[in-house]
């Protein structure tokens, strides 16, 4: 009986569904940058949402969203001036579009792939460098668009960005996961792909500013319910973030918060540590009451002036003080997730 029962369990397992990738779009494209969206390579349309100066720009950003998210995460939300409007009036257009998968796209809910996430984030880098010639480029991504990120810079060596900002990027990579989390997200993402796991059970909180993370669980195109097999493919891309923290060449801000209860501590230090190490031009700031959306929180401002002194000089102090601080984080307690993402 038990060698029948480990028959039927192998069998059942060579024969498990493989998790879904997201099909491309609909056909070749040369890569263009519209009012409204970005044109990929595939042909996909990826709504755009940008934020410019009165006069011109100092300099010019591409903001990419977290997991679920999409490039509202970069407006004002209540309870916090947002990023775009914030750093407009500062002199600095900041763009941001939704990533494939995400808000408003096709294929919502489908993981899209690490590869196809990056070659649209390279491709927009260089339709705004071609937009902007003249101008500064630097790039930011949240959580999960800080994996993008990241992932981007330390393949593609020579992409026209003077800097980046990191805000709570995912590098909770496999090997730092403890191991039940692992076997459940192969187990799931291979036999259940499609089940969606809201998260509430988690018992994490993503954010102090209850009122935006409300806002975010009233709107229908921030994702609630999670396929396993798109968790899976975000954890495989956080694999890769912690694993090339140290190959990145270009001037880094990296944010954290204290309380992030969704980055866990362990890992966001071990690429701080490898980032600073390797890269003379890579700094961190740590904010005691910052939480995992840590550019939306209630003490939003604070962090939103030390991004905009980064982009007018990555060398200089950060008004904060805070880059001079150590790298003490603690272990953060369980409350209530509200519609908070990667």
């Amino acid at each position: 009986m038990i060698r029948a029962a480990a028959a039927l369990a192998a069998s059942l397992l060579i024969a498990a569904c493989a998790p879904t990738v997201a099909p491309p779009g609909p056909g070749a494209h040369v890569p263009q940058l519209t009012g409204k969206a970005f044109i990929t390579s595939d042909g996909l349309s990826l709504p755009v949402r940008q934020w410019l100066p009165d006069g011109q720009p100092k300099a010019v950003v591409l903001a990419l969203h977290g997991f679920n998210d999409y490039s509202k995460a970069f407006d004002k939300v209540p309870g916090a001036p947002g990023v775009g409007p914030y750093l407009a009036s500062q002199g600095i257009a900041v763009f941001a579009y939704d990533q494939r998968g995400f808000g408003a796209t096709a294929n919502r809910g489908l993981w899209p792939g690490r590869d196809a996430l990056v070659g649209d984030f390279t491709a927009m880098t260089k339709a705004l460098k071609g937009a902007y010639p003249d101008l500064p480029l630097y790039v930011m991504g949240e959580s999960m668009g800080g994996a993008v990120v990241m992932a981007a810079l330390a393949t593609g060596k020579n992409l026209p960005v003077a800097g980046a900002v990191l805000a709570a990027p995912a590098v909770w990579g496999k090997q730092t996961m403890p191991v039940f989390y692992r076997v459940a997200l192969w187990v799931g993402s291979h036999l259940l792909p499609r089940y969606k796991p809201t998260g509430k059970s988690l018992g994490r909180m993503a954010s102090d500013n209850i009122e935006m993370l409300r806002d975010n669980g009233r709107d229908p195109l921030f994702i609630k319910e999670t396929r396993v097999d798109a968790v899976s493919g975000l954890s495989d891309l956080m694999d890769e973030a912690l694993a090339v923290s140290g190959e990145i060449r270009v001037p880094v801000l990296y944010l954290y918060g204290k309380k992030d209860e969704i980055i866990p501590e362990a890992p966001s230090l071990r690429a701080m540590a490898a980032m600073t190490g390797a890269n003379k031009a890579a700094r961190t700031a740590i904010y005691p009451d910052g939480w995992h959306m840590i550019m939306r929180d209630r003490d939003a401002a604070t962090v939103l002036g030390d991004v905009a002194a980064f982009i007018a000089d990555p060398k200089a102090p950060l008004p904060s003080g805070l880059d001079r601080g150590g790298p003490g984080v603690r272990t953060a307690g369980g409350a209530r997730v509200v519609s908070g993402g990667f």
